[in-house]
């Protein structure tokens, strides 16, 4: 029989954890003003949208190598200390990118840098929480309260970042980044305890990709996290989708903020209301209700209706913190972090190509409107079978409820 769901504050109440969120939400906030004073920075000094452009784009590519093979680094290290080591690395390295008159090519590849490390960093603080938090139902709850943390500051960083970053100028604002990342260090540091290597890198270095490609289970949830490249695209088309709507250019800031508002909302509902046994079963169905609800901008939607849509989708979207929590409690500790890296360059790889497919998309067949609703429409037609195929997988003669998640690794 399952006991009473317990609330963020039960959460909270371990030291540990709490260390983390704090560290990991100080620094996001700080990760905001820096993204907005990189932009303002080096357009200022080039006039160019090319290098303004390129400096985003390197930010993706580090996230995609470091994910990939930086992270198993959390499974072959003690936790902690990477931790400590990666974030005391960025807080130098945005250091160094404060300084006044820096050149270009150096900012460039102290963006590298900085991307490259925050991977292993990434990875072992999913790996330990699962470690630090044993109870399936704390577990998930942490999950929701760091997706409705990271969420609110970035609509607090829509909201205010950009004024904020021309109000101080744009070497405070990295500045400023560079003391989140020593006081994560510090935090970590301090309130998280040390822990041995949880692998031995005897599977390899590629052997926890090879894990999750080869566990049906594991490929499932991969598939439900990956639809995400689809529900994004309407984020990198709000400019165009606006115009094209009748809306004016102010609108465009309520769009962007939609989806991450519909997500805090689903996840407090989710969080509140729907046991997590229960959210196992029905994540599937969320992924699917996400992508539907991009279907109805074939109607050409009046913008304050489509604006109510892209926060629908965004709620329904918070089923991927199940799914991120349920795969991490499926993958055995000592591959965690590789696994991890997985999953996280996965779903980042997924946004970018989405974004640019349906940008072409939408200047192929000159409407916005229905290249977001063929995205819809093709995220319902992978993510139906994919929750069949979940549904599957959970059958009790396929597999014997272990948890509360109705989980087992085997």
């Amino acid at each position: 029989m399952n006991q009473r769901t317990p609330g963020f504050s039960a959460v909270l109440a371990v030291r540990e954890f709490r260390a983390i969120w704090f560290a990991e939400a100080q620094s996001i906030f700080g990760d905001q003003l820096a993204k907005v004073a990189l932009t303002i920075l080096v357009y200022e000094r080039t006039e160019s949208a090319l290098w303004a452009a390129l400096v985003y784009a390197l930010t993706f590519l580090s996230a995609l190598a470091g994910g990939l093979g930086l992270s198993q680094l959390a499974d072959r290290f003690p936790r902690r200390q990477l931790m400590v080591v990666c974030t005391a690395g960025q807080a130098v390295l945005v250091g160094l990118m404060a300084i006044p008159g820096m050149p270009i090519p150096v900012l460039c590849a102290l963006v590298v840098g900085v991307g490259l490390l925050q991977s292993p960093a990434a990875a072992a603080q999913n790996a330990v929480t699962r470690v630090i938090l044993t109870d399936d139902d704390l577990y998930l709850r942490s999950q929701d309260l760091r997706g409705i943390t990271t969420n609110t500051l970035m609509l607090l960083g829509l909201a205010g970042g950009g004024v904020l970053v021309v109000g101080i100028g744009t070497s405070w604002a990295l500045a400023i980044n560079a003391v989140t990342f020593a006081i994560s260090t510090v935090v970590v540091h301090r309130y998280v305890r040390s822990r041995e290597a949880a692998g031995a890198g005897e599977e390899g270095w590629f052997g926890a990709a090879r894990h999750v490609f080869t566990t049906g289970r594991l490929r499932t949830l991969v598939t439900l996290s990956w639809l995400v490249g689809l529900v994004v695209i309407p984020e990198g088309l709000v400019a165009p989708l606006a115009s094209e709507l009748g809306a004016s250019s102010a609108t465009i800031g309520v769009m962007l903020a939609a989806d991450p508002l519909g997500f805090v909302v689903g996840a407090y509902v989710l969080s509140k209301f729907v046991p997590a046994h229960q959210r196992v079963r029905v994540m599937g169905v969320l992924a699917t209700c996400a992508s539907a609800t991009l279907v109805l901008f074939a109607l050409n939607p009046h913008v304050a209706f489509a604006i109510g849509l892209l926060a629908l989708s965004g709620a329904f979207g918070a089923y991927q913190i199940t799914v991120s929590a349920t795969f991490t409690s499926l993958v055995p500790d000592e591959i965690r972090g590789g696994a991890f890296g997985v999953i996280r360059t996965g779903l980042r790889v997924s946004q970018g190509v989405g974004v640019a497919i349906g940008g072409a998309v939408a200047e192929g067949i000159g409407s916005t409107t229905t290249t977001i609703a063929l995205a819809g429409a093709l995220g319902v037609a992978i993510a139906i079978p994919t929750t069949v195929a979940w549904a599957r997988h959970n059958r009790p003669e396929r597999a014997e409820p272990t948890s509360n998640l109705n989980i087992s690794t085997s």
